[in-house]
Order: structure tokens, then C-alpha cells, then sequence
């Protein structure tokens, strides 16, 4: 008798264990630490010469990784659900929060208004990271909603168009391609998690695929007085047409990835961050990297997000509910594209758009809400092991 209520306590003991996911969790932090260590070398040139510390970089990015681990445990020990209610409340509050950039709020940097002040605070968030939390949330709950009517052509083109008034927002206001390319494509990913009906999006990808190849067609048959796109595209296809301004950054970033050889210089011993390559430890870091620890160190963190999307994809398909599902496919679906949009514009893959690298770059938004996002597939991960345990 007393073995059977110690066996009820024990039973009872775990039930209200709590648990981390480990293995995600470790993932996260290298990425944060080897980001720490390369925004340092890639930048401390640059923040001497402008701001007689060469840690200046380092220290923004530092205090900005604390208040998103922070954000990250509380989001993780908060049962996902609370979130569900907020949904619909923080897709309107992304679509109030981007015209923002233009109030006196807004900041400027680099020829755009994409950053809001937070008075009193001291730290400036941008809305297309806080749309992009939103978006997963919103539509994450209305797959939940609208259950099988999702698979219908009707729930498919509800769900496709949704993202649209957010995305031309931040296209029209913030001038932030890269940022609305992202949401569109969270959304198409959620959606066809949710209704895997390969017909539809077969032809949703033909017809983008031939929208864009129409676009560079006459963009290369015109006289090649564009605009701004235009003139980005022109340098894609051929950089060395004009090396010193459109095809500039990414000429260096190739410098840079071709001069690392197999094995690097040697962490710091970059040659490109010396004032020759723009945004080195933003948008370009990833070329720093491949310069100083060469193809190898370029693998190595490439499987260290293929190991941290298959960590996210085991715990989607384990999760509790579709809710948690299609909150962590979420998740999944922006550090993916993301981190391949930025590989794709450092190796002159696709045409050049202002994009970080999730966890590395330098920028303080982007890593607090990615570590927010890390907060809700723990948060869904915690539920799976306690009913397993149960």
C-alpha cells in the first residue's frame, strides 16, 4: 500500500514537471554567441572610426539579445493558448504600428524611415518584426477557426489574401521589400501546412515564377533608366556593369566569400569589413564569415539552422493540438526564409534586398522578436512532453 502511494506521488510529481527543450534551446544560444563573437569582428573597425569604440556594435547587440532571452523565458513558461485571444487584436495593432514610421516617432537610417522611438526606453523597434509575430499568431489561430473549410478555395484564397494589407503596408511605407516578401511567405507556408493540396500551389508558384521572370525581361528590354528596383536587378545580372554604386556591395560580398578559401584567414583577419564592404555586420555578415572561417565555417552554420528547423519541425509534429502546430510552422517558415533570402542575396543568388540573418546580424529588433517567436515553440514543446508524461 505505502509502495502504491509513493508510485501516485511519483506519478503525480511528473505531471507537473516542467520541461525545456533542450536541444532547440542550445541551438538558439550558439547561434547568439557565434553572432555576438562575428558582429564584433565584422564591425569593430567601423564602430571605431565612428564612435571611438570599437564594442559599440557588440554592446547594442548584447543588451538587446538579454531583454530578448528574458521576453523568451517568460513567453515559454505562458501556456501558448493565452496568446490565441490576442490574435485578431495584434494584426490591427501591426497595421496602426507601421504608418508610425512616419509620425515624429519614426527613425531614419540608411535613406529609409523603418524604426519607431520608444520614449523613455531608449531602443527603437521596427513594426516589420512585429508583424511578422502577428501574422503567425493571427493566422495560426484562424487555421483553428475555420478547421476544414480551410481546404476549400474559398478558406485557400481567405488565407492567402490576409497577408496582403500588412505586406503592401510595410512595401509602401517602410520602402521594405524583403520584410513583405517574408510575411507572403509565412503565409503561403502556414497555408499549405494546413491544406497540402499541391495542385493549387503548383500553380500559385508558375505563376510567380513567370510574374518575375516577365519583370526582369523588362527590366533588361528597357533603356535601363529604372528606378530603384530596377537598378538592383540590373545588378544582379550583371554586378561589374556598374561597380562602383548598384553592383558595389555585391561585388565586395563576393570578394569576400572567394578570398576565404576552404578554411578562412582567421576569425578577424577580414580584409572586406576594413570600410569596403557596406552593412558588413547586418545584411553582408554572412560573406565576414565565409572570408574568415571559409567554406567550413559557411556549412557549419548553415547545418546549424538546418538542425534548428528539423528541432522545430519534430516538435510541430508532436504538438499537442493544431493550434501549437501551425504557431511553431510559423516560426519554422520565417527563420527558413529568412536565412535563405539572406544566403541567396550574399552569393548574388537572387537580387539584392536589405535582409539579416536570423540570430547573427546585427539588429536589435529582429533578435528580440525572433527570441519572442523561440518563447512560443518552447512554450508548445513543454505541453507536448507534460501529456506524454501524463
Amino acid at each position: 500500500m505505502a509502495a502504491q502511494r509513493t508510485s501516485h506521488k511519483r506519478r503525480k510529481k511528473e505531471q507537473t514537471e516542467y520541461f525545456f527543450d533542450y536541444s532547440l534551446l542550445f541551438i538558439v544560444l550558439f547561434l547568439l554567441g557565434f553572432g555576438l563573437v562575428m558582429i564584433y569582428s565584422a564591425s569593430s573597425y567601423e564602430a571605431f572610426q565612428e564612435y571611438k569604440d570599437a564594442a559599440y556594435y557588440l554592446k547594442k547587440q548584447l543588451t538587446a539579445i538579454v531583454i530578448g532571452l528574458v521576453m523568451m523565458i517568460v513567453t515559454a513558461n505562458i501556456p501558448y493558448h493565452f496568446w490565441e485571444r490576442f490574435a485578431l487584436l495584434g494584426y490591427i495593432a501591426s497595421a496602426i504600428l507601421i504608418p508610425v514610421v512616419l509620425t515624429p516617432l519614426g527613425v531614419k537610417s540608411h535613406g529609409a524611415r523603418r524604426w519607431i522611438r520608444v520614449p523613455g526606453v531608449g531602443l527603437n523597434v521596427q513594426p516589420a518584426e512585429v508583424a511578422k509575430l502577428c501574422m503567425i499568431l493571427f493566422l495560426a489561430t484562424l487555421v483553428c477557426k475555420m478547421g476544414k473549410s480551410v481546404r476549400t478555395m474559398k478558406g485557400f484564397i481567405l488565407m492567402v489574401i490576409i497577408p496582403f494589407p500588412i505586406a503592401g503596408e510595410i512595401y509602401l511605407i517602410t520602402k521594405n521589400l524583403s520584410s513583405a516578401i517574408i510575411i507572403l511567405g509565412i503565409a503561403v507556408l502556414m497555408v499549405f501546412v494546413a491544406s497540402p493540396d499541391y495542385k493549387k500551389f503548383v500553380i500559385m508558384g508558375v505563376g510567380v515564377l513567370v510574374l518575375a521572370a516577365l519583370a526582369v525581361f523588362l527590366v533588361v528590354s528597357g533603356d535601363g533608366e529604372g528606378g530603384f528596383r530596377s537598378g538592383r536587378i540590373l545588378a544582379w545580372l550583371n554586378p561589374e556593369s556598374d561597380p562602383q554604386n548598384k553592383g558595389f556591395q555585391t561585388l565586395q560580398a563576393l570578394y569576400a566569400i572567394g578570398s576565404g578559401g576552404i578554411f578562412g584567414k582567421g576569425l578577424g583577419q577580414s580584409m572586406q569589413k576594413l570600410s569596403f564592404l557596406p552593412e558588413s555586420q547586418n545584411d553582408m555578415i554572412f560573406s565576414i564569415i565565409c572570408e574568415e572561417l571559409g567554406m567550413f565555417g559557411a556549412i557549419a552554420v548553415i547545418l546549424m539552422f538546418i538542425m534548428l528547423l528539423w528541432r522545430m519541425m519534430v516538435i510541430a509534429n508532436n504538438a499537442g493540438d493544431l493550434f501549437g502546430a501551425m504557431l511553431v510552422v510559423g516560426v519554422m517558415g520565417h527563420i527558413a526564409i529568412q536565412a535563405i533570402l539572406n544566403i541567396a542575396v550574399v552569393t548574388n543568388t537572387i537580387p539584392n534586398t536589405g535582409i539579416s540573418l536570423p540570430f547573427i546580424s546585427y539588429g536589435g529588433s529582429s533578435v528580440m522578436f525572433l527570441l519572442i517567436e523561440i518563447g512560443l515553440v518552447l512554450s508548445v514543446a513543454r505541453r507536448i512532453q507534460l501529456k506524454e508524461l501524463a
